[in-house]
């Protein structure tokens, strides 16, 4: 019968492994001296644990560094097909799939129209499988509009686990699929950037063509809710709308267009554009639009405190924004609010979902390398 190892020098190798790991992934290849600086391990502990790695195939050969005076050092790096993960970003016309590496790097991408109904699993599907070109996929993370729930629940699906979507794709794909509210990845995108340099604490306000949303990262950590319904800012209450009635949506810039003696046809990007070019109906709009979205962010500011609000989607543009500032002005003296613009753009809720595939792939794939069977080796 095989001894186990020891408790302590088990616990010490899977630390030294992982810590080595998580550099390669953070840094790309790297020497044995560039691993000893990173991870502050000796040399035969450095030599050790890759050997185990090594031998488990977990990493490989990149290549040799000839930069320093003397012998050339080889460089060494996870190996290249160690496996892969894929983030999804579904709107309400478009699939967008990017296949990444453990490191987060972007392998291929493609996308696709996205249909209603049941058969959106099997579109997304198809569009990962022609991404990963039979590569090995090991994580599926999915950025999708709508309520999720913190264990990746959709609350209007239906299917065996609660959630049709999660369930056939995870079906299809062969590997765990978690489904996420793109406002809250887009949060989430916004703390690893310019954002989330400066402050741990942040409301992120996306004004989306349904409507608007919000992702709450409070002392560093999303906030979901009990039912995630935490960031449905779009039925805040603010007199003098009914109570359950919407801040904002497309019938809504509707109505006020009609308000205002505006073209009702126009969307919320219309309407700014619009007001650009001097309609004074546009303007007027833009301006009740803007202080709908501070008075928000000031019912939201008297419950979580954030430090700054995070302003996304179409609240970005220049014109909107600056509205939003100057609405914010009537209460500063009661209630001042700090706003900064999204760094990410359309953009942030695919590279949130891309940051958290990638995280995601780590763990599965350090977790195997770390198992008892390969720490023998």
């Amino acid at each position: 019968m095989t001894r186990p190892l020891a408790g302590p020098q088990s616990l010490l190798r899977s630390l030294n492994a992982r810590a080595i790991l998580e550099a390669l992934a953070r840094r790309g290849a790297l020497t044995r001296a560039e691993l000893m600086r990173e991870t502050g391990l000796s040399r035969t502990a450095v030599t050790q644990v890759l050997r185990m790695l090594d031998g488990g195939g977990f990493v490989a050969p990149a290549g040799e560094d000839r930069t320093p005076k003397g012998p050339a050092a080889a460089r060494v790096s996870l190996h290249p097909q160690l496996g892969f993960a894929a983030a999804v970003h579904l709107d309400h016309r478009t699939a967008h799939a990017v296949i990444v590496d453990p490191a987060g790097n972007v392998r291929a991408q493609d996308s696709a129209p996205l249909p209603a109904g049941s058969e959106r699993a099997e579109v997304i599907a198809r569009l990962v499988d022609g991404c990963r070109r039979s590569a090995p996929l090991h994580a599926v993370v999915v950025a999708a509009p709508g309520i999720v729930t913190g264990d990746g629940q959709v609350r209007d699906d239906l299917g065996p686990d609660g959630g049709a979507l999660r369930h056939t794709l995870a079906e299809l794909l062969g590997c765990p699929v978690r489904i996420e509210n793109d406002v809250n990845l887009a949060a989430l995108a916004e703390l690893s950037g310019p954002v989330g340099a400066v402050t741990g604490s942040f409301a992120l306000l996306a004004l989306l063509d349904d409507g608007m949303g919000a992702g709450f990262i409070i002392d560093g950590v999303l906030h979901r809710g009990a039912s995630g319904l935490a960031g449905e800012v779009q039925y805040v209450p603010q007199t003098p709308l009914p109570i359950g009635a919407p801040v904002l949506s497309p019938e809504v810039i509707a109505d006020l267009a009609l308000a205002h003696d505006g073209d009702p046809a126009l969307g919320l990007r219309a309407q700014i554009a619009a007001a650009e070019h001097g309609d004074p109906a546009a303007h007027k709009v833009v301006a009740e639009v803007a202080r709908r979205i501070v008075l928000t962010c000031g019912s939201i500011a008297l419950i979580l405190d954030p430090e700054v609000f995070v302003l996304a989607g179409a609240a970005t543009h220049p014109l909107l924004a600056a509205a939003v500032h100057d609405a914010a002005a009537e209460f500063a003296d009661r209630l001042p609010l700090q706003f900064a613009a999204a760094s990410f753009g359309t953009e942030a809720p695919l590279v949130g979902a891309i940051a958290q595939a990638a995280s995601a792939l780590r763990s599965t794939l350090f977790s195997h390398a770390l198992s008892p069977e390969n720490r023998r080796r």
